[in-house]
């Protein structure tokens, strides 16, 4: 983006400082400058910064900055009440809180061909510092935003708060979850997929109703998908979450279609039309997360696996098991599936699994961590011989599960951890190279983070009844209710709290930490060193089923 002299744009008035007055205006008054952003802002009768700010994908010298113009968010062509053409939007990095100095600004350009989205690529930064930001059209400021930059390469850097969620249905109750989380202020937030849901009202319903409903049909349109995604980021917890912190963000299917893989939808009738679908879906979601512009998509084909280092402590691999991955092979659900073992099926496709595998090798950071969608370890519901799995998990194509596990072991990673959200519930669980063989050694650890709302309330329960648990004992932590996973990642130790609120059918509810697992330097496999004690009227309670877990976590509505 164009860099412009500082008194060029930097503009006040009482216009400005009445639209943040928890923060000072634009400084260094220019008449000029305030009439040029009046004309350049005709057409604005309204604040057009309804959908908040962002940033994310950070480096050791900058981020990416966005917002996204709408003047009415509900609006059934997509476009958010906007005039049909461009606009100048003003946006400046500041080294202090009370954004009084400025050590970066420009001009970018919200365009409706991009939904009146706009995303900077700031850099020239120092290294493992906070900034905070915000943009301005005409008289309109934004939000202030929170982001910050990764360690220098050669630099561990102090220890990093990371925090993780995944599975955010509007429809199923209140984003508490993501107000919670924005209050621990952590350094940076991955989002493991399902960010939005593509249904129309009362197509996914949980018992007792749904909270509040969709606007709109099912996303199958740019409209649709832009409509949807403009609601969602008009929630005012989500919004505090994307202004507190960085984010690397990551699809699912929902951000698409239910369980859709590479061309094929969930419904296979739909197929011949699908690609015009999935191209729109894309667009939509570019449109709407702060990604650079190596994402930016093409058709029907997105960008999005990457990596981002965060100094020598870690390197996350943001994986993409959608684009890629061969159809499931027995359908979606839990199956006894001869084609989940195929050694020519992939999850990841074969271009990205040589990727992730080389990108092991040349690894030199403390942690290697996967930042992905789907269940990683084996999931067997079934204690007799055969094995009953998820066939839309990790578990539905075994062979590339394998060889990217293996790679890791080859490339004598030190610290493999794989990330996970998806499920609908907390698990934390050791990895294997045969997890036929409960005697065999660890060789990496995963997380997995609950939704934020996905399948309501949830009910706390015993993990020490749970099935699975019994069946598979590589998994050793399980709760259904709705939280994130906030980490602490030290050279040493990796100390992961597992959130959960109560209740999400009113908002305000207060977060607590269920459990707390570590993962060790060098030390393979996950840690409990904190449970919390249940009420009598849960521990006493019967043991859950099965069936009834298949049922709990299942995203079919």
């Amino acid at each position: 983006m164009p860099q412009l002299n500082r008194r060029h744009f930097l503009v006040t008035g009482l216009a400005a400082a009445a639209a943040i007055p928890a923060g000072p205006a634009f400084a260094d008054p220019d008449p000029s400058a305030e009439t040029a952003q009046t004309l350049a802002s005709r057409g604005l009768r309204t604040d057009p910064f309804t959908l908040g700010v962002a940033s994310g994908d950070p480096d050791h010298s900058g981020f990416v900055l966005w917002t996204r113009l709408a003047q009415q968010p509900l609006a059934e062509d997509g476009m958010g009440g906007m005039p049909l053409r461009p606009f100048p939007v003003l946006w400046q990095v500041y080294a202090d809180e009370q954004c009084k100095r400025v050590v970066r600004a420009g001009v970018a350009v919200a365009a409706p061909e991009w939904g009146h989205s706009v995303h900077v690529e700031v850099d020239d930064l120092g290294s493992d510092r906070e900034y905070w930001y915000r943009f301005r059209v005409g008289p309109y400021v934004s939000p202030v935003g929170r982001a910050k930059t990764a360690p220098h390469p050669l630099s561990y850097g102090g220890p990093l708060s990371m925090a993780f969620v995944s599975c955010a249905q509007y429809e199923h109750g209140y984003f508490t979850s993501y107000r919670r989380l924005a209050e621990e202020h952590p350094d940076l937030i991955l989002h493991l997929g399902d960010y939005q849901y593509e249904y129309t009202k009362n197509t996914y319903t949980i018992p007792g109703g749904n909270v509040r409903d969709h606007e709109g049909p099912e996303t199958v349109t740019l409209a649709g998908y832009r409509q949807r995604h403009a609601q969602y980021k008009a929630d005012q917890d989500l919004q505090a979450a994307h202004a507190a912190a960085p984010w690397l963000v990551v699809f699912d299917d929902h951000e698409v279609d239910n369980n859709w893989a590479d061309e094929m939808p969930e419904h296979p009738e739909e197929a011949p039309t699908f690609p015009e679908r999935r191209a729109a879906a894309f667009r939509a979601y570019y449109e709407n997360m702060p990604l650079r512009r190596t994402s930016i998509p093409r058709g029907v084909d997105m960008q999005l696996y990457r990596r981002i280092r965060w100094g020598r402590l870690a390197t996350f691999h943001m994986l993409d098991t959608r684009q890629y991955r061969d159809d499931q092979g027995c359908g979606d659900g839990y199956k006894d599936c001869p084609a989940s073992v195929d050694p020519s099926r992939s999850i990841t496709g074969a271009e990205q699994e040589q990727w992730l595998i080389d990108g092991f090798h040349h690894s030199r950071a403390q942690w290697d961590i996967l930042g992905q969608q789907v269940f990683f370890a084996q999931r067997d519901n079934n204690a007799g011989p055969a094995k009953v799995t998820s066939q839309d998990a990790w578990d539905g194509y075994v062979a590339s599960r394998q060889r990217i596990t293996q790679g890791w072991v080859d490339a004598k990673v030190r610290n493999a951890v794989v990330l996970t959200g998806d499920v609908h519930a907390h698990w934390a669980g050791d990895l294997k190279l045969d997890y036929d063989d409960p005697t065999g050694p660890s060789v990496g650890s995963e997380l997995v983070a609950t939704s934020i709302s996905t399948g309501g309330d949830g009910a706390d329960s015993d993990p020490a009844k749970h099935p699975y648990l019994k069946i598979n004992p590589h998994l050793k932590f399980y709760n259904n209710q709705r939280g994130y996973v906030i980490s602490r990642i030290e050279q040493d130790l990796i100390t992961a709290d597992f959130k959960v609120v109560p209740q999400l059918r009113q908002p305000g509810a207060e977060v607590y930490t269920r459990a707390t697992f570590v993962v060790e330097d060098r030390v393979p496999g996950v840690q409990q060193t904190y449970l919390r004690p249940l009420p009598p009227s849960i521990a006493a309670e019967r043991e859950i089923t099965v069936d009834e877990t298949v049922r709990l976590e299942t995203e079919r509505p």
